[in-house]
């Protein structure tokens, strides 16, 4: 009996504790007005982006591209669209990160990222997928809000939490006369059910948040943004009907994103034809 009350204790303290991170963790997305759990600083982000930089650096696979053709398009496109991001609404943190960007020659990984504290990377196998430089600004500007939104951040105080929550569900099963089996039953079903529900679909959220608002910036550097369009037309042409469904992905299908970039796209045209447009030059050609 002692021992159901203790364990009673401490669910309850539990409870009290992730609902008291819960409330100091929320921020407010200033795009969107989505409200964010943010348990991570910024700083602490700085540094683990920092970290990881140097690890993919340093990765002798990792190989950064020499070829001033590849280097130079990505280096005046990123330049274009971190100077989006100091006018944005999140100039704030733009102006704090410490902006660097490295061509990695890899043709076959059409991939690129950035890393919190402004931290970025391009893989020259991305090149045959945005075919010109207003498609590689629509990457980059997708990954670049990845970054100024914290979305590492959330992702990482959202699987915080969901790990306290089933600690609280595994005790109080505990607590309720289950035993121990019944208890790893339980977590193991909640955490099905925790990774499909909760965790899969924030990160959909994030990626279309980043379409977004990583459109927005890309016109507000002066890039069309209808070619982002065009790119996730040739992605899923590439991908061949080989994605998983939406439902177990941690992206949007390709049709669901098409589909929201249109929605999109009056804001974003309006933006753009305000600015002085950049010309649509091509990306050089890979193997």
């Amino acid at each position: 009996m002692r021992t159901v009350k203790r364990r009673s204790r401490w669910v309850f303290v539990m409870v009290m504790s992730v609902a008291l991170a819960t409330l100091a963790g929320c921020e407010t997305n200033p795009y969107t007005g989505r409200s964010q759990l943010l348990m991570t600083s910024v700083s602490q982000e700085m540094q683990m982006g920092a970290q990881a930089y140097d690890q993919v650096k340093s990765d002798p696979k990792m190989r950064p591209s020499q070829d001033p053709r590849e280097v130079e398009p990505v280096k005046r496109v990123a330049a274009r669209i971190v100077e989006a991001a100091k006018r944005s609404k999140y100039a704030e943190m733009a102006n704090q990160f410490q902006w660097e960007v490295t061509v990695i020659k890899d043709d076959k990984t059409p991939n690129a990222f950035a890393l919190p504290g402004g931290k970025m990377a391009v893989y020259t196998g991305i090149f045959p997928m945005a075919k010109t430089e207003a498609g590689l600004a629509a990457v980059l500007g997708h990954e670049v809000v990845h970054a100024l939104a914290r979305h590492g951040a959330e992702r990482m105080s959202q699987g915080q939490l969901t790990n306290a929550g089933l600690r609280i569900v595994g005790a109080a099963a505990g607590a309720a006369g289950g035993g121990g089996m019944l208890g790893q039953a339980a977590m193991a079903a909640l955490g099905v059910g925790a990774q499909v529900g909760v965790l899969l679909p924030f990160s959909r959220k994030h990626e279309s948040e980043a379409d977004y608002i990583g459109i927005l910036l890309a016109a507000d550097a002066g890039y069309d943004p209808r070619e982002a369009v065009t790119l996730w037309e040739r992605m899923g042409q590439t991908s061949g009907g080989g994605a998983p469904s939406e439902f177990m992905s941690t992206h949007p299908s390709h049709g669901t994103r098409i589909d929201q970039l249109k929605r999109w796209m009056p804001e974003a045209m309006a933006i753009y034809q305000s600015k002085q447009p950049v010309p649509a030059a091509l990306l050089p050609t890979v193997q």
